[in-house]
């Protein structure tokens, strides 16, 4: 499994910011690897809303149906796309302080069935996405890196 984990510290409130965030239209805004998203269930964020998500891929585009499994307003959201070869699983939270909100983004791209056995050389790639991916979130939320 590659695992990626970033922290966003923003002056923006924590529902404004998830509100923002767990509607992955704006993806593509904060993302350079994300190209376009279409929404196919629902109206924004929210429980059980469907995203297709067009990203760059290492031989052309791919397009990931993304689900939201799990969404408290103000709070988190957990994304999840599975293809035949993979499983991706984003969680965003949020927390809400007297001086903003500090953003968690955490990522997880593991290769499905037999295939796991070559996880490991996801983590080099899927490390260089998410710090092209957090550079983004930092400029969307005009925010800093929490170490």
């Amino acid at each position: 499994m590659a695992r990626y984990v970033t922290r966003v510290r923003t002056s923006r409130p924590a529902e404004e910011v998830i509100d923002h965030l767990a509607d992955l239209r704006h993806f593509a805004d904060w993302d350079p690897g994300v190209t376009e998203v279409t929404q196919l269930v629902g109206d924004g964020a929210g429980p059980d809303a469907e995203y297709d998500v067009t990203v760059r891929g290492v031989v052309g585009h791919l397009t990931l149906r993304y689900r939201t499994v799990e969404f408290v307003p103000g709070e988190y959201v957990l994304v999840v796309a599975r293809s035949a070869v993979f499983t991706s699983e984003d969680r965003i939270s949020v927390v809400g302080d007297e001086h903003g909100s500090v953003v968690t983004y955490d990522a997880d791209l593991r290769l499905n069935g037999p295939l796991r056995l070559a996880d490991p050389l996801l983590i080099p790639v899927f490390h260089r996405i998410g710090e092209a991916a957090a550079a983004g979130l930092r400029d969307e939320l005009a925010g800093v890196r929490v170490l």
